[in-house]
C-alpha cells in the first residue's frame, strides 16, 4: 500500500467518526495547498491525497455529487477556441459561457410541408465538450449550467424535462396540458416561461417562387402573417407548479414569437414585427406598459440589459451591419458608446459583451463570436468564423448561460 492509499484509508476511517464535513471543505484544502509554494515531498503527497478524497468521495451530509462541473473546473476569465467552428470545447468569457449551440435543418413531412428543426450540441459538464444530440427540439440552460429545460422531438410538446447536464439524465418531467414549443429560464433560474402553440411554429410550406432572393424557386417558408400561439405558462422550476395565461394577439407577430421574462422576472414579453418592437404582459396575460429600464430594448438584440442594469445593448451603429453596435442608456435610449460587433448576444460582465463580428472585407454570413469591451478597441476572438448555410461548418446558433 503506497502513501496515498494509506492517507486515503486513514481519512475514510476518520470520516466515519467525525461530524459531516462542511461543503466548502475541498475548496479550503485547495486554497491552503496553493498558498504553500514550497514544502517537503512527503507532505505534498499527503496533501494531494487529502484533496483527492475531498473531491472524489461524496461530501458527508451534503447530499450532492462530488464531481465538479466542467464549467466550474476552468474558471479562466476568457476561454476561447478561435480555431473551432462549430465549437468542440467550452467557450466562456467573464460570467457567461456558451452552454450549447444548434443548427437548423428541414425535416420533410409531406411533399409540400416540412419542419425547420433544431439539432443541438450541448455542453457535457463531465468532459467540457459539446456533444451533439437529436433528443431535444428546444432547450434553455439555467444559470449555473447544471440544469437544462428540454422539449422532446415533436412540437408542441406535452411535457418539459429537467435535464441534469452532468449525468445527461432527465431528473423529472413537468406536464403541460397545452402544447409547448419553447422554454426560457428567468435570470435567477427560479422560473420558466413556456410558450404554448396550437401547432408547430416551425412548420414550413413549399412555394413555387424565389422567396428569399437566392435565385432558386421552390423555396420553403414559414406561414408569415399568421401565428398559432395561444399563450404561456409560468412555472416554478423547483416545484413544477404552473399557471397558464391566454394571449390571443395575432397582429404583427411572427409564426414563432416566443415569450421571455423581463429583467426582474416580474413580467413576460414577446417581440413584434413593427414598432414598439416588444409587448409586455403580466402573468395573467394582460398587456402592460414596458418597464422603464426596458423601454428602449429590442427583442432581436439578445444581450438586452447589462448585469448591473445601467447599460443596454442597442442595434447597429450608424446603419452599418459590418462595423459596430450601440450601447444605450436604458432609460433614455441615448447612445453612450459604440462597440465592435454585428450583433450583441450576451453580457460577459458590466463592461464586456459577446457579439457576432464580421471579418473585414466579407459579408454578414462570415462571422464569429468575439469579446468586445466598452471604451476600448480591443477584441478577443472566441470562436472560428461561421460561413455558408450548411449545418456542419456554417450557421450554428449560440445558447448562452451564466456560469
Amino acid at each position: 500500500m503506497n502513501v496515498e492509499e494509506l492517507v486515503r484509508a486513514s481519512l475514510r476511517e476518520q470520516a466515519g467518526e467525525q461530524p459531516p464535513l462542511e461543503t466548502d471543505f475541498a475548496d479550503r484544502v485547495l486554497t491552503a495547498r496553493r498558498r504553500r509554494t514550497r514544502t517537503l515531498a512527503s507532505v505534498a503527497a499527503a496533501t494531494a491525497a487529502v484533496v483527492a478524497v475531498a473531491v472524489a468521495v461524496p461530501l458527508l451530509g451534503s447530499g450532492k455529487d462530488d464531481v465538479r462541473l466542467a464549467s466550474e473546473m476552468n474558471r479562466s476569465d476568457i476561454i476561447a477556441h478561435p480555431d473551432q467552428t462549430p465549437p468542440r470545447d467550452l467557450i466562456a468569457a467573464g460570467d457567461t459561457a456558451l452552454a450549447a449551440y444548434y443548427t437548423l435543418h428541414q425535416v420533410p413531412l409531406t411533399a409540400t410541408t416540412a419542419v425547420n428543426a433544431r439539432t443541438y450540441s450541448l455542453l457535457d459538464q463531465e468532459s467540457g465538450k459539446y456533444v451533439k444530440t437529436d433528443k431535444w427540439s428546444y432547450l434553455s440552460v439555467a444559470p449555473g449550467m447544471r440544469t437544462a429545460a428540454v422539449l422532446e422531438d415533436q412540437l408542441p410538446a406535452r411535457r418539459i424535462g429537467m435535464l441534469d447536464l452532468l449525468t445527461g439524465k432527465v431528473e423529472r418531467w413537468i406536464p403541460a396540458e397545452r402544447g409547448v414549443a419553447s422554454v426560457e429560464f428567468s435570470s435567477d433560474g427560479a422560473k420558466l416561461v413556456a410558450t404554448t402553440y396550437a401547432k408547430n411554429p416551425d412548420l414550413l410550406h413549399k412555394v413555387d417562387y424565389d422567396s428569399d432572393g437566392d435565385g432558386r424557386k421552390n423555396d420553403w417558408q414559414g406561414d408569415f402573417g399568421h401565428t398559432d400561439r395561444t399563450g404561456f405558462y409560468v412555472i416554478d422550476a423547483d416545484s413544477g407548479k404552473s399557471s397558464w395565461a391566454a394571449v390571443t394577439d395575432t397582429q404583427d407577430v411572427n409564426p414563432r414569437q416566443d415569450f421571455a421574462f423581463s429583467a426582474d422576472a416580474g413580467l413576460v414579453y414577446a417581440g413584434l414585427t413593427t414598432t414598439p418592437t416588444d409587448q409586455f404582459y403580466d402573468f395573467e396575460g394582460n398587456k402592460v406598459a414596458k418597464p422603464a429600464n426596458e423601454k428602449y430594448l429590442h427583442w432581436h438584440i439578445d444581450a438586452r440589459l447589462s448585469p448591473d442594469g445601467k447599460l443596454a445593448a442597442g442595434d447597429f451603429a450608424g446603419g452599418s451591419r459590418t462595423t459596430a453596435s450601440e450601447i444605450v442608456d436604458p432609460y433614455t435610449g441615448e447612445r453612450v458608446a459604440k462597440v465592435h460587433g454585428q450583433q450583441l448576444l450576451a453580457w460577459a460582465d458590466d463592461k464586456r459583451l459577446i457579439a457576432w463580428d464580421i471579418e473585414p472585407g466579407t459579408n454578414e454570413f462570415h462571422n464569429r463570436l468575439m469579446l468586445v469591451t466598452i471604451g476600448s478597441d480591443k477584441v478577443v476572438p472566441l470562436s472560428g468564423f461561421r460561413k455558408g448555410d450548411d449545418g456542419a461548418g456554417g450557421r450554428w446558433n449560440p445558447v448562452f448561460a451564466k456560469r
